[in-house]
């Protein structure tokens, strides 16, 4: 017994040394962690049970047969964060590149079954070369079993990519189906296709960060959520991002005692709102005093920042922020932003994730470029979203909700719950100056007649009390207050029963 006890010891000390020290160090000066160093920062420490150690190809072609390394390029298993239960994949770059075979791929399908069968959430650490070119189609066919449990996963459990390296060709599409994907700059990227096969066949000079580095998937794409400064970064804020999260869609999310009080009041939010209905403030602000300790964990703040999503609590709980942002493009909704809260109030949905919404939107963008491109399409993607939605709902109007925009931003109309606004809500098909130029065309040479047209328009329209007499509104509140009726609405709604009529799957506006 004593020999076989040994003879294991050293095949896991084997097994942790990857590549071998050599390809460590090299790790270590590209700023990188190890695959095992990297589960050590992101699960409590101790916590980390592995799986399939000892596993190794199966590939005799190409000298591979010479070449066999314990556990194959990527670490797998489970452990905890903050406590709680998750299954994790840490890809090895010091294997064979990281690179995916057969074996590999079955290792990580193995973790995604059982975090589907036990309910809990599964992260993927990707740093890998792709396919594995000597094991050919079996290593295609490792890739579409991952891509398989991907999309059966989707909604049951919550999945976290973090590129933590290259990621290329085939293996991008596991992380483009997962919930929210994170990077590191400088050091991963994802693309299609390289630099190398994009200059030869459209002859365009292009490095690997410009072609799919974190800064591009962050801004320009909006493939990737966040990119974060190095691995530690990441894998701390990773673990900060899944104390949101409830474990599967048969939970609800965690609740954290606070000692932020319920009825906390706020003045300064009485004087947020300018008196000057085109002039910009910070939406951020509001939310940062409304939510738990100041809380609030942005996703995507670099892409279509004239919305806001993200995740905070409040009373303790889990809530998905959605909400216009009147500094940029002075909150209209356009193509990105149509795109990027639709995703995040659908996985809100999935997750029993309550949603507060926070509107000051004064239409759609207007353009060629906007309607060349789809907008009536994509703007309906939230429109969908919302509607389709059976969380709770708690939505604030607290200046602009004009026309179709005010509809689409979880309205009464669509299934909002409880629909607040503050005294300086304007709520009308749109703008008082814009209507009174189309309602009385005929005056527009008398700038005075104009003028008294367009104030009777804002007495009229621009406040909050016609929807109000129609129950479109549920209440009108001091801004003060905002915290407390908030909070009241979504306590009130904790046990809400809602079922969309049965059905296959929807078809939602792709």
């Amino acid at each position: 017994m004593q020999e076989i006890i040994e003879r294991l010891e050293a095949m896991r000390g084997e097994a942790r040394l990857g590549g071998g020290q050599r390809r460590i160090d090299s790790q270590h000066a590209k700023g990188k962690l190890t695959a095992r160093e990297r589960i050590e920062v992101l699960l409590d420490p101790g916590s980390f049970e592995e799986w399939d150690m000892f596993m190794q190809h199966r590939c005799n072609d190409f000298g591979m047969d010479e070449q066999r390394i314990i556990g194959d390029g990527v670490v797998t298993g489970y452990g905890t964060i903050n406590g709680r239960l998750v299954f994790v994949f840490s890809q090895d770059f010091t294997v064979f590149g990281g690179s995916l075979s057969e074996a590999h791929a079955e290792k990580i399908c193995k973790i995604m079954d059982q975090a589907m069968r036990v309910g809990a959430p599964v992260i993927g650490l990707n740093d890998s070369g792709g396919a594995r070119i000597q094991e050919g189609v079996a290593s295609l066919a490792g890739y579409a079993e991952v891509f398989k449990r991907n999309v059966l996963a989707s909604g049951v459990v919550p999945q976290i990519s973090c590129i933590m390296g290259p990621c290329a060709g085939g293996a991008v599409y596991s992380p483009a189906m997962t919930d929210f994907i994170f990077m590191v700059k400088d050091s991963s990227y994802m693309f299609v296709t390289g630099p190398d096969v994009v200059k030869t066949v459209t002859h365009e000079n292009v490095t690997q960060e410009e072609l799919g580095g974190a800064v591009t998937h962050t801004t320009k794409s909006s493939v990737a959520d966040l990119a974060h400064e190095d691995d530690v970064q990441m894998l701390l804020e990773t673990r900060r991002f899944m104390d949101f999260l409830p474990s599967s869609n048969r939970e609800m999310p965690p609740h954290r005692p606070t000692s932020d009080p319920v009825d906390r009041s706020e003045p300064s939010l009485d004087t947020l709102v300018p008196a000057n209905p085109n002039k910009p403030y910070d939406m951020k602000e509001l939310i940062l005093k409304i939510v738990d300790e100041g809380d609030f964990f942005e996703l995507q703040p670099n892409h279509a920042a004239n919305i806001i999503i993200g995740l905070a609590r409040m009373n303790g709980k889990t809530v998905g922020i959605v909400a216009n942002q009147p500094m940029v493009l002075a909150g209209c909704l356009d193509i990105d932003s149509s795109k990027k809260a639709a995703r995040f109030v659908r996985f809100c949905d999935c997750f029993n994730i309550p949603i507060v919404t926070l509107v000051d939107v004064p239409g759609f963008l207007p353009g060629t470029s906007q309607e060349y491109n789809g907008i009536i399409k994509h703007g309906a993607k939230l429109l969908y979203a919302f509607a389709e939605a059976t969380v709770p709902k708690v939505t604030l109007i607290t200046r602009k909700a004009y026309g179709g925009a005010y509809v689409v931003m979880s309205s009464k109309h669509i299934r909002g719950d409880i629909n607040f606004a503050w005294p300086s809500a304007e709520v009308a098909v749109m703008g008082p100056k814009g209507a009174v130029e189309i309602i009385f065309r005929s005056d527009l040479g008398d700038a005075e007649k104009i003028e008294a047209r367009t104030e009777e328009y804002r007495e009229k329209f621009a406040n909050p009390f016609v929807a109000g007499s129609r129950g479109f509104v549920d209440d009108v509140i001091k801004p003060r207050n905002t915290r407390r009726r908030i909070i009241g609405a979504l306590t009130m709604l904790e046990n809400k029963e809602l079922e969309n009529p049965w059905k296959k799957h929807d078809n939602i506006p792709l």
